[in-house]
């Protein structure tokens, strides 16, 4: 659908208009920036654990303490982040991300202790709450409803293909190298580029959210729009389908989260290489770059639901193929990892989609905020889950821990999701009737 302007942007004096052939230099643009955003917290994804293991000589729980930094930091700074759009711009918040995660590459490459790791990750997690959350929000913006899935399939991509490549990359780095600093400081490179670009090229977005809002609900259109509390409570327990919705995010992050800080540990243990363990760590969120643009496009097919409750069951059965075959540690380990990215592919988008379809434009960064609030809470959750569970009995146990618990959330999403594609859903919560 191609949704024309009404008005004009006041920062640029220029046509609104909705689309993603209508605004593709500024959609491209976000994409590769977040690709950059992903490669900030790829360069933790395979060198960090073994850094706590192998520098600090840390245990288990220990080590998991970055992860919970991280995931307890992104996820009050997602909540943060949806609530301040109202006051600030898309882009400040945007060009805030970056100048907060301008020093961590360096607090990882030369920290003298692990509290300066998980220092550096409380700065990550606001780096990534901020800048990940305004690309998404950017994102659909520019686009409008008709697309949605395809949209956050593409931001998705970016940022975890940056994920991915940079996994790889440190892996390689390690083991040329050494563990520090050299794979941290590509995190400089990164950081410099995203700041430049958001300040210089990206522009704001503010005013296609208001004309999507104005097109579809022109009646609501000087009503105040629905603030966070509201929101929050939207996503969190107040709308059944919602609250589902939000539990698969916080789901799907606890494996990955636990998968973060346990499995490299649990690859070097079963005698794969430092290299082999890179390899591995690209596989999952390499494919789950690769696949989100195809199963974004399929949630606006066949509906948000059926890809949300596949996706869960998938990741299951792939963090049970890498306990099982540790006998083949680095063949289970690509499996379960190839798993892992096909079922997050499918996850991903679908929710942040079935989100955005279900709330006003208007309180569309709330919501958002809300929701991702209680994802990334599941990296913290994932990690304490993880790290707990394997010093009291072992590692492969904590691994099927969590795919017990993505396969119960799946079936949850079956039983209390209801399905939120435009064409089939009801009218969006949070409007004033």
């Amino acid at each position: 659908m191609n949704e024309l302007a009404t008005g004009r942007d006041r920062a640029t004096h220029g046509p609104v208009r909705l689309g993603l052939r209508e605004n593709l230099p500024q959609f491209a643009l976000l994409a590769l920036v977040n690709l950059l955003v992903g490669g900030m917290v790829g360069l933790e994804r395979t060198v960090t654990p073994l850094v706590g293991s192998q520098a600090f000589g840390l245990g288990d729980l220990s080590i998991a303490l970055f992860v919970v930094a991280f995931g307890v930091t992104k996820a009050i700074t997602n909540l943060v982040g949806g609530a301040i759009v109202g006051r600030y711009t898309r882009k400040t918040v945007l060009v805030a991300g970056w100048v907060v995660g301008l020093p961590v590459p360096l607090m990882l490459a030369y920290a003298p202790s692990w509290g300066w790791v998980i220092g550096a990750n409380i700065l990550l997690g606001i780096n990534q709450g901020l800048t990940w959350s305004m690309t998404v929000n950017m994102k659909i913006d520019l686009i409008g409803p008709a697309r949605r899935g395809l949209a956050l399939g593409i931001n998705e991509t970016a940022g975890y293909l940056g994920v991915a490549i940079t996994a790889l990359a440190t892996g390689y780095l390690a083991t040329a190298y050494g563990l520090r600093p050299a794979p941290e400081l590509l995190g400089v490179a990164y950081a410099v580029a995203g700041l430049a670009l958001s300040i210089t090229l990206v522009r704001d977005t503010a005013a296609h959210a208001r004309l999507e809002a104005a097109h579809h609900h022109p009646s609501d259109e000087t009503a105040p729009a629905p603030g966070m509390r509201q929101m929050f409570a939207e996503v969190t327990w107040r709308n059944r389908s919602l609250a589902s919705i939000s539990q698969a995010g916080l789901v799907n992050n606890l494996n990955d989260g636990l998968v973060w800080v346990l499995l490299p540990v649990l690859l070097i243990q079963s005698g794969v290489s430092l290299s082999g363990v890179g390899v591995i760590k690209a596989v999952y969120p390499f494919m789950w770059a690769a696949g989100m643009i195809a199963t974004g496009l399929l949630a606006d097919r066949i509906g948000r639901k059926p890809p949300i409750v596949a996706g869960m069951l998938i990741q299951a059965i792939g963090l049970v193929v890498i306990v099982v075959g540790l006998s083949e540690a680095f063949l289970a380990g690509i499996a379960g990892s190839f798993l892992l990215g096909v079922g997050t592919a499918l996850v991903y988008p679908a929710l942040l989609a079935a989100i955005s379809d279900s709330v006003d434009p208007r309180a569309r960064s709330a919501a958002l905020g809300g929701y991702r609030f209680w994802r990334d809470l599941g990296y913290a959750v994932g990690a304490l889950v993880g790290g707990i569970t394997a010093t009291f009995t072992s590692l492969g146990t904590a691994v099927l821990v969590a795919a017990g618990l993505t396969a119960a959330s799946g079936l949850w999403c079956q039983i209390g999701t209801r399905e939120t594609h435009p064409r089939r859903a009801p009218k969006p919560v949070g409007l004033r009737h």
